[in-house]
């Protein structure tokens, strides 16, 4: 699958998505061209490392597996050249642009883990995954869909932010009231007041906010709403946002949202 990528996240694409259902074996047997290279059949392959560079959000190596020189991004972690390394689970990226580094690869496989066989302090850091997204290849099942580079790793429990006396947004909804409504709200805009509590930058080039405004409840599932936007924040930041509502996004491979603000414009108060 060729797939011209102009961001340095998304990428991550298409996913952004087009719903990738098809796992890596499924892939695979459509279509071989797709995933051929140096890895082995669960996606591995490993060698030394001929050239690295680290970008804000990535580590990129260049691997001679002995037959084949490869690219492979994953999260920060410690490498140099001449270290040997092992790839897991890597997905490949025909034709990508790295924004970041203003350069364009053939291919390159991104993965959520690269383990740096040479050095004991080598091992990458756990991926940052947007909220809901499942563990990458090579850290857990299930694999991500064809195409889907790394992301970061599972993200950081939510930390305890107060929620008292946040005043609901003029002519907006609460959390609970956008889940409520979420069939008649789908394709509109909305505006909501909450505060973050959970925050990952920059993945498939946006930020992920995970709001909450003291309604609803964690048993109902109804208490805690995600945002993309390209505004930064940090947890514990009043936000106001305004953005379309997407009910039942699915990415594939369990990346599911019943309700999800894409793209929103966030103000930070």
């Amino acid at each position: 699958m060729n797939i011209k990528i102009k961001t340095e996240t998304f990428l991550k694409h298409i996913l952004i998505f087009g719903s990738l259902v098809l796992t890596v074996a499924a892939a695979r047997a459509a279509d071989p061209s797709a995933v051929s290279g140096p890895m082995d059949a669960a996606g591995n392959f490993s060698g030394k490392v001929l050239e690295t560079m680290t970008t804000d959000g990535y580590t990129y190596v260049q691997v001679d597996t002995g037959n084949q020189k490869a690219w492979a991004a994953t999260t920060h972690f410690v490498v140099k050249k001449g270290d040997n390394v092992t790839v897991f689970g890597g997905m490949p990226m025909n034709n990508f642009h790295s924004k970041s580094l203003n350069r364009d690869f053939d291919l390159v496989y991104f993965t959520g883990k690269i383990s740096n066989n040479s050095d004991s302090t080598g091992a990458p850091a756990a991926p940052v995954l947007p909220p809901g997204h499942p563990a990458l290849p090579g850290e857990a099942a299930p694999v991500l869909p064809p195409n889907h580079p790394a992301l970061a790793a599972p993200a950081a429990p939510v930390v305890k932010v107060d929620l008292t006396g946040i005043k609901k947004a003029t002519s907006g909804k609460t959390v609970e009231e956008i889940y409520a409504a979420k069939a008649k709200l789908a394709g509109k805009s909305v505006a909501v007041r909450g505060k973050v509590v959970k925050y990952n930058s920059m993945v498939m080039g946006k930020n992920w906010l995970h709001i909450r405004d003291g309604s609803g409840s964690a048993m109902e599932g109804n208490n805690d709403l995600t945002v993309t936007t390209a505004t930064a924040a940090k947890v514990g930041d009043t936000v106001l946002v305004t953005g379309k509502v997407s009910t039942d996004k699915d990415f594939g491979a369990g990346y599911k949202y019943s309700v999800i603000l894409d793209d929103a414009k966030v103000t930070v108060e």
